[in-house]
């Protein structure tokens, strides 16, 4: 018996199996995979698969004739089958224990990596890159129909968002979520992901919360995807030329949110329609020189008819309805053309110029005439009375008429030379920018509000109360809120920076610097509009150490002076005034971050710690309504933001990546020194999981799990009402989306030649559920007076419920 075991024991065998790329994320051929006598070769799509001996630790030898060599030590359990993907590089060889594939770069500089594959897997009601980023520390968002986020106290308006060192914009009139349609980013187009939730370079522009810098791929040979599910779908296409010198990606998207909309409480005719078309081409002629197009074309159509909606609230002692029936329309248009030329040219091996040019122009309008007549009152809560559920007893009747046209037209654009200059340890980085912008805005907007047959005059002017009908009412009639305005602006911007990166060793241990300095000067004109010159300088600076420990830690500490000169919205007052003179919000920002690489189960992880500090002057305040900022163009608050982040990754499933997200915030903010509140952003608590799993006797049925929990915001205050008087919070916002597919095929199981799917990279069928469990989350409140009490009711706004949805993906 003991012989036989032996035997037994001897034969059982695992697996290893995986993909190869390059340094370019493309699949390398004919790589041969050696584990002591066992060998193989990666297919055309880079994939392959060795049987090995179980317990039995010894090296497995990646080589390449054009790459180098890399090396692993591994060692598997019997029947194990582990998934090791490997990126061969042209210039380092590999040798050890783990094969680390993230730019040591990103790792100093405190940039988060987010896996294109993840992206385009992980499910959302508005799933893509933003959907990632808010299950990440320090970044929320709590309206699953928008892709803003804000970062560690920060609002929509304070992310930088690049796509291959081009800055793009967001539209300015956008005051829903629902509205919103797509993100610029395609991710069908991506190839890299970085974020930072700040402490961020020099180098980067001027904002004050966070920098999303993504990379486009280039391809080598012909490929082909499409996306469908009942939320739209997507087609992007890609081609290289044999010579390699051309490279074109183009995507072409359509997305319509019927599905989730139509899942709130109020019914509606809804006809959303969101399409763009994007392509980035690229050329190299020669070693010297590279040029690249990027360009893009979106129109968002956003009809929308409210009918009817119906909105418990209350306590179970005390069940409260309210019953809204509306009339009128809304008809808003979003049509935005983007364009943007980078050319790179290779002075020398240890100096290169940059060149680009991009010009974004959007024309805006938002047209609507909505009433609402409401009905607020008791629910019989009876359980065995026939009317059990309705409303018996009418609290507070009233009525709401909204109006406006809006119209903006803007184009903005910019000229930016950049340098890069190297030289043994040290690199030295340089960039001049040149930016126009022209706006043209037309405000008309006003709200009559009525209360049980009486209208209710504007509450900040000076207008006699009315007491009727005890008392004859002798004043004038004004609209509840009316903001009209005609705005011609031109803001002309310079800006600069330099900085100096240098990576040393102090003894044993490896010392990473950067020191940076940006100048950014502008003025505001136009019609009627005179703004004066102003300059802000903002020095920055990182510092990272990697001890030569047993431990594999990295120690950094960054921050410094960070400036967010105004934009358009930002100059545009409450009442549409522009203010040209509003000064540049400052933050001192320090962070100081610990990032931990270790294994677990003998597998991959990171542990990833940032606490950080900001001290705000010149802030300049705003309203926060669902997406909508209304700014107040005065800087005349300070404010602060404090926080701990935590992230913890890697493979909890072998062969998958997923996390696990904690972050504390408080973010105050002091008006005119009467004190501090909370700022409409202060999320103090946010949780965040995302992932990834499958069957292990059927390893191509996977699922997808993104949870993300954040503690109430501050809002829901009546209009023009004092925020010292009103710091209630909306209730805390729960949500998990999964997603749930069968593979049929991908790299890692490629089917052979002459089966229907040889001809597929990847085809996948799978069901997706959003709000799985279905909560209830509230964006804002709808303030309503009850005629008796004179007392106002804040009802909830509430988000998406739960939606069922199928997703097909095919890749060639």
């Amino acid at each position: 018996m003991f012989f036989l075991v032996s035997i037994v024991s001897f034969a059982q065998t695992s697996r290893v199996k995986g993909i190869i790329l390059d340094e370019n994320n493309q699949p390398v051929e004919n790589v041969n995979v050696i584990f002591q006598e066992n060998k193989t070769v990666s297919n055309s799509n880079g994939f392959y698969i060795l049987t090995i001996p179980s317990n039995v630790k010894s090296n497995l030898k990646f080589s390449h004739v054009s790459l180098k060599t890399a090396v692993i030590s591994l060692e598997l359990k019997p029947n194990e089958d582990y998934e090791f993907n490997i990126i061969l590089k042209s210039n380092v060889e590999q040798i050890g224990e783990v094969v680390i594939t993230n730019n040591s770069r990103k790792r100093v500089e405190g940039v988060t990596t987010i896996s294109p594959k993840a992206i385009r897997l992980i499910p959302g009601a508005n799933a893509g890159v933003e959907n990632i980023i808010k299950t990440l520390p320090g970044a929320s968002g709590n309206n699953e129909l928008s892709t803003g986020y804000n970062v560690r106290g920060g609002n929509y308006d304070e992310n930088l968002v690049y796509v291959n060192e081009i800055e793009v914009y967001r539209p300015f009139l956008i005051r829903s979520g629902q509205q919103e349609g797509l993100s610029f980013t395609n991710t069908d187009l991506v190839q890299n992901v970085d974020f930072s939730a700040g402490g961020f370079q020099a180098k980067f522009g001027d904002k004050l919360s966070s920098v999303l810098d993504i990379t486009y791929r280039r391809p080598t040979k012909f490929g082909a995807s499409l996306e469908a599910s009942f939320l739209g779908g997507s087609l992007a296409m890609e081609n290289a030329s044999k010579n390699q010198k051309w490279t074109a990606v183009t995507g072409v998207r359509y997305r319509d949110n019927r599905l989730l909309v139509n899942s709130q409480k109020t019914e509606t005719d809804f006809k959303p329609r969101f399409a763009d078309i994007q392509t980035y081409i690229t050329f190299t002629p020669n070693a010297k020189w590279q040029h690249g197009f990027l360009g893009n074309i979106s129109q968002n159509k956003y009809d929308y008819k409210p009918l009817f909606s119906k909105t418990n609230f209350g306590t179970i002692s005390e069940p409260i309805a309210l019953l809204i029936e509306y009339q009128g329309q809304e008809k808003d248009r979003y049509t935005t053309f983007f364009g943007a030329y980078k050319g790179i040219y290779a002075v020398n091996d240890n100096f290169d110029l940059k060149f680009i040019g991009s010009a974004y122009h959007t024309m805006e309008q938002e047209y609507f005439d909505i009433l609402a007549e409401y009905r607020l009152g008791e629910v019989n809560s009876n359980l065995g009375d026939d009317n059990f559920g309705n409303v018996e007893y009418t609290r507070g009747v009233g009525s709401q008429l909204t109006h406006a046209r809006n119209d903006l037209d803007a184009l903005i654009m910019n000229v930016e030379v950049k340098g890069i200059h190297k030289k043994n340890d040290d690199q030295i980085e340089w960039g001049l920018k040149y930016t126009h912008e022209s706006i043209r805005d037309r405000l008309r907007e006003w709200e009559v509000v009525d209360s049980a047959g009486f209208s209710l005059n504007n509450p900040i002017l000076d207008i006699p109360i009315n007491e009727q009908p005890y008392t004859p009412y002798t004043g004038p009639l004004v609209p509840y809120s009316n903001v009209r305005a005609t705005n011609f602006a031109n803001i002309n911007r310079f800006s600069g920076y330099a900085q100096w990166n240098r990576r040393t060793k102090w003894n044993e241990h490896d010392i990473f610097t950067n020191i940076g300095v940006r100048a950014h000067e502008w003025q505001v004109s136009g019609d009627n509009i005179s703004g004066k010159s102003q300059i802000t300088i903002s020095p920055r600076a990182q510092f990272a150490i990697k001890p030569n420990w047993e431990k594999d830690m990295l120690f950094r500490l960054s921050g410094g002076l960070y400036h967010q000169p105004p934009f358009y919205r930002e100059l545009r007052d409450s009442l549409g005034v522009v203010q040209p003179n509003v000064k540049a919000q400052q933050s001192v920002h320090v962070v100081l971050g610990n990032d931990f690489s270790f294994k677990m189960w003998n597998r991959p992880f990171k542990l990833v710690s940032e606490l950080y500090y900001k001290s705000l002057s010149n802030v300049n305040t705003y309203t926060l309504d669902n997406v909508r900022i209304r700014y107040e163009a005065n800087n005349d608050a300070k404010a602060y933001a404090q926080g701990l982040d935590l992230r913890l990754n890697g493979e909890f499933v072998p062969g998958t990546e997923s996390w696990l997200s904690f972050g504390y915030l408080k973010t105050e903010e002091n008006i005119n020194n009467r004190g501090y509140i909370a700022r409409p952003t202060d999320q103090r608590l946010k949780f965040g999981v995302l992932f990834q799993d499958y069957v292990p006797n059927i390893p191509a049925l996977k699922m997808y799990l993104n949870l993300v929990y954040n503690t109430g915001l501050p809002g829901g205050s009546p209009s023009y009402a004092d925020p010292y008087d009103y710091q209630l919070r909306l209730r805390d916002y729960r949500r998990a989306d999964a997603g749930f597919s069968y593979v049929f095929t991908d790299r890692a199981r490629a089917k052979e030649e002459g089966s229907w799917l040889y001809k597929f990279r990847e085809l996948s069928l799978g069901l997706e559920i959003f709000n799985m469990f279905n909560n209830q989350n509230a964006i804002t409140n709808t303030w309503v007076r009850d005629v008796y009490t004179k007392q106002q009711y804040g009802v909830p706004n509430y988000l998406t419920s739960r939606v069922f949805s199928v997703k097909l993906i095919a890749k060639l």
